[in-house]
C-alpha cells in the first residue's frame, strides 16, 4: 500500500495549511517554504505520483489544474504581473513530495532560465 502523503493529509484537512484556492478537483496552497512572494502549490484532489503518471492515468487533470491557476491569477490580479508555473518528476529534479504539484511563482523577476 502506498504511503500517505503530506498533500493526502491537506485534502483530507487532517494537518493545516494556508488554502488560497479549492474547487471540486483542485487544492491549491501557500508553500511553507516559499521561494517567491508568492509561492502557491496547486494539486489535483486525484492521486498521481508525478506528471507522467497523471498523463497515463487521467490527463484531464492537467486541464483541471491550469484551469484553477488561470482563475486563481485573474482573481488575484498575479495575471497582469506575470508567474510561472513548474512541476519536478522524480527526486534528481527536486520533487520531495511524491504527489503531482505545480508550483506557482510570482512577485519576483525571475531571470532568463527557459527564455524563449
Amino acid at each position: 500500500m502506498d504511503d500517505v502523503t503530506i498533500f493526502e493529509k491537506i485534502i483530507k484537512k487532517e494537518i493545516p495549511a494556508e488554502i488560497v484556492f479549492e474547487n471540486h478537483n483542485v487544492l491549491a496552497f501557500k508553500d511553507i517554504s516559499p521561494q517567491a512572494s508568492t509561492h502557491v502549490l496547486f494539486i489535483h484532489k486525484e492521486k498521481s505520483t508525478n506528471i507522467n503518471e497523471m498523463i497515463e492515468k487521467n490527463p484531464t487533470q492537467i486541464s483541471d489544474i491550469f484551469k484553477a491557476i488561470k482563475e486563481f491569477t485573474e482573481l488575484e490580479g498575479i495575471d497582469q504581473h506575470g508567474f510561472r508555473v513548474v512541476t519536478n518528476c522524480g527526486a534528481r529534479a527536486g520533487q520531495s513530495v511524491f504527489y503531482t504539484h505545480f508550483h506557482l511563482l510570482s512577485g519576483e523577476s525571475f531571470g532568463n532560465f527557459g527564455r524563449a
